[in-house]
């Protein structure tokens, strides 16, 4: 089972993967990051992600998860000119405010591969 930064590193194999990160969406840090980022800087980036992945964990249209088993949103999905951006929210057993980000190049990145494979990193990540 993968920590944060094998995790990273997996999600950085992708076809056209430009840049990661695992962040915390209730304090907008990252927890770990790899590659480039959209906003030249990782930390700037990681707070911007963090607003949009806790704007639609709290919106009760996109589905409610339970108390103990974090948002109902699985994952969002930005469609830019600079790119893909793909938010995966992480399931923990404390308390499940961690979400994997992916940025991916449009021209060489499968959306379609990378929302699977961001899934399977999320079910084996080990938060330590």
């Amino acid at each position: 089972m993968p920590g944060i930064d094998e995790c990273l590193l997996e999600a950085m194999v992708l076809p056209g993967a430009r840049g990661a990160a695992v962040v915390d969406w209730t304090s907008g840090l990252a927890l770990g990051t790899v590659g480039e980022s959209p906003a030249g800087d990782h930390e700037a980036s990681a707070a911007e992600t963090a607003e949009l992945a806790r704007m639609a964990a709290e919106q009760p249209s996109f589905g409610e998860g339970g108390p103990d088993d974090g948002p109902g949103v699985e994952d969002v999905i930005v469609s830019a000119r600079n790119g893909f951006h793909l938010l995966r929210f992480v399931e923990t057993g404390i308390d499940s405010t961690v979400f994997l980000y992916l940025w991916l190049d449009p021209e060489e990145g499968n959306l379609a591969l990378a929302r699977l494979r961001l899934r399977a990193l999320a079910e084996r990540l080990v938060l330590t």
